[in-house]
């Protein structure tokens, strides 16, 4: 597909979408969710286009109105403009990591430096700036509800924030940073598409790979032929570790699929390299020019941690608990290893499958033999959906009728506990070539009462595709991970604000994982489990022992699997507290990365970063640059929140409605930490936390 430069190729007027174009007016489907069935790659480019220059003559029109600045006329108008922009972009965000070929890929890279410029036009806009001043400077004489004073307070601040106070020729340097860093960041994820694919492990001996289920072989298999390809392909998950490593037995195999996953994107054809040193760069010089010393101290002032600093010490605070215990399993790992008649010492690529044994032989928790009792079908309906029926009273309805932008996705709609309903939500959960690794939760369409939006929420995961006519069978960690996922959907489904911009999970990067990490309590929750966690093919309930030593085996390797986390999410904070006029040379990204886990203490022999930087999407190619601490940000919230589930009583209904209408419903209408400190009654502490991973002693 051709892209355009500036503007469709036909005769149409650049600001409205041919009357043909789905997507030129909103959906009339129920609950606005677009025509997913009638969109083609043309129509996106059109109404993009379309959309960009519409958006402009929006605010064009606030920035000369002839009346003096008001709420409605200069911060509630900012809010309404957009709309056809904002539906053109919801399909292309969700091909671009769901359905990826090259047609979209191209339209990434075509559009990244276009939406930079466009954010650009309006945050740098002079006019628009003094209008909001204005508002700001009188808001305290003005009679504003809560969630208007702060949508005046924040809009404010991310004009100040986007660099609307800088002189002209700063304003124009920043622009070209912008434009610079959103190429480079379309790249990065292209390399890492590329390099992510050609690393892909390819066997054509079975008995290399000794230890894995059938349907996981299948999946192999199916994954080679896709390709025209003997025998099996193992594809690589985003993360350093990967799945199969925890059943191969043929250690030479395991090792092949560790050094694919840890060497993809460095050097060759898809080196990322590069791209991180410029990116780094171009953040460090923006981050001076907006008068932050460093581009992590820019992004988290605006964060529930206020500093980088804070930031960094809650981290290595957890340093020194979870690399001792890192040591203690390494030695235990090593010792079965050497029993094996194997040659030490232990390597990266045995920690998961010895791990593994551990469990199975001091727990009697074996992954592979658990898998057949978590089919996937059930831990939706059975688990996910049961849990949040009996704490918020929803209910879902499989619709068919309804369009999907992919053959595998279900659509489910969502009933509130009065009946009425209450939104969409989209699962997508088998993996597929065309779909970037990991899981994540987005929206279609957001709730805001202002433009009278109701919230369709799409879930996606990359679980293995069912063999046949068989079930899809889960992994413990797959189980968790839907469980968390979901947490974001209710996030989304639950929303009651009146702005666009508070909807949701629009919250501080470093709260938002907080509400799907809470949700993960219920994944093992004894009596969930009791309802969702049977054999595929007997109906037999997962055995309550078992069950408790699930419970037991909670804490088992945190050692290894805080060390892995806090080694991705403290290289993050190093490279991005660099400062202006420090580089790092292409040759040196490794080095460089090496040299800040030694100096934290974090370059153990057995056990990467959960990413390391080649392929550390999150932060190159996504929006969690210097904001990858979250997860353990978070995670003290949610610490402290399912103790106080356990303090009211844990599965209720009472309890649910609480964290609905105080937290979830909330989104970003108010600061998050003041409506934590409402339920939770007090500020939080590491100690719920550490307690959780077995690192308090």
């Amino acid at each position: 597909m051709s892209l355009p430069d500036s503007a469709p190729a036909d005769s149409t007027p650049a600001d409205v979408a041919p009357d043909d174009n789905p997507l030129s007016s909103p959906s009339d489907l129920p609950y606005g969710l677009p025509p997913l069935d009638r969109i083609t790659p043309q129509h996106i480019v059109e109404a993009i286009e379309a959309g960009l220059e519409a958006q402009r003559k929006e605010w064009e029109a606030i920035a000369t109105d002839p009346a003096e600045p008001t709420v409605d006329n200069t911060v509630v108008a900012l809010e309404r403009s957009g709309r056809l922009l904002n539906r053109a972009l919801t399909i292309h965000w969700t091909q671009s990591s769901s359905c990826i070929d090259d047609v979209v890929t191209d339209r990434d890279e075509w559009l990244a430096p276009q939406l930079a410029a466009h954010t650009d036009a309006l945050y740098l806009d002079q006019r628009i700036f003094q209008r909001l001043d204005a508002v700001h400077d009188q808001r305290d004489a003005l009679d504003l509800d809560a969630e208007t004073c702060r949508l005046v307070e924040r809009i404010h601040t991310d004009f100040v924030r986007a660099g609307a106070a800088l002189d002209a020729e700063d304003r124009q340097r920043l622009s070209d940073l912008n434009r610079q860093l959103s190429e480079a960041g379309a790249r990065f994820k292209r390399l890492l598409v590329e390099g992510t694919k050609a690393n892909a492990v390819h066997v054509t001996e079975v008995a290399e790979l000794v230890g894995m289920s059938e349907d996981a072989l299948a999946s192999a298999a199916a994954s080679a032929q896709e390709h025209d390809l003997e025998g099996w392909l193992l594809p690589l998950v985003l993360p350093s570790g990967q799945p199969a490593m925890s059943s191969l037995t043929d250690r030479r195999t395991r090792r092949r699929l560790y050094e694919a996953s840890v060497t993809r994107c460095l050097g060759g054809p898809h080196d990322t390299r590069p791209i991180v040193a410029e990116i780094v760069g171009l953040r460090a010089e923006r981050a001076a020019l907006l008068g932050a010393p460093t581009h992590a101290a820019h992004v988290i002032a605006d964060q529930t941690a206020g500093d980088a600093d804070t930031a960094m010490e809650t981290l290595r605070g957890l340093v020194g608990p979870a690399t001792a215990n890192a040591r203690v399993e390494a030695a235990e790992l090593e010792a079965l290893l050497l029993a094996d008649g194997e040659d030490g010492p232990l390597q990266p690529w045995d920690w998961a499958y010895y791990a593994e044994r551990v469990r199975s032989d001091r727990y009697g928790v074996e992954e592979e033999a658990l898998r057949p009792y978590f089919a996937f079908d059930a831990v939706l309906r059975d688990g996910v959906f049961a849990a949040a029926t009996d704490l918020y009273g929803i209910t879902f309805v499989q619709r068919d009728d309804l369009p999907t932008y992919h053959p595998d996705v279900q659509l489910f709609e969502v009933f509130d506990h009065d009946g009425d309903g209450l939104g969409l939500c989209l699962i997508d959960p088998w993996s597929r070539p065309s779909k970037r690794g990991g899981a994540w939760m987005t929206t279609l369409a957001d709730q805001s009462a202002l433009l009278g939006g109701r919230p369709v929420v799409t879930v996606t995961h990359n679980i293995p595709r069912p063999a046949g006519d068989g079930p899809a069978l889960m992994t413990v960690d797959a189980v968790r991970t839907l469980f968390h996922e979901f947490g974001h959907a209710l996030h989304g489904l639950f929303s009651d604000v009146t702005y666009p911009r508070f909807s949701g999970t629009s919250v501080p990067r470093d709260f938002v994982e907080f509400p799907s990490q809470v949700n993960e309590m219920w994944a093992f929750d004894p009596a969930m489990l009791a309802r969702y966690a049977r054999h595929h093919e007997t109906g037999e309930a997962l055995d309550p022992a078992v069950v408790e030593r699930l419970e037991a085996v909670g804490t088992y390797g945190e050692g290894f699997a805080t060390s892995e986390y806090l080694a991705a999410a403290l290289l993050d904070l190093a490279w991005h507290t660099i400062p202006p006029g420090r580089t790092v040379a292409a040759d040196d990204v490794e080095a460089f990365e090496l040299d800040a886990l030694a100096e934290l203490g974090l370059d153990l022999p057995w056990i990467p970063p959960r990413y390391r930087t080649t392929y550390f999407a999150h932060i190159f190619a996504g929006g969690y640059s210097a904001g990858y601490y979250s997860y353990i940000w978070s995670e003290v919230l949610d610490a402290e929140l399912v103790q106080w589930f356990g303090e009211q009583g844990g599965l209720r209904r009472e309890n649910g409605q609480v964290f609905r209408d105080r937290l979830l419903a909330r989104g970003g209408a108010e600061d998050p930490m003041a409506a934590f400190e409402a339920v939770r009654g007090r500020p939080p502490t590491l100690a719920p936390l550490l307690e959780r991973r077995g690192l308090s002693s």
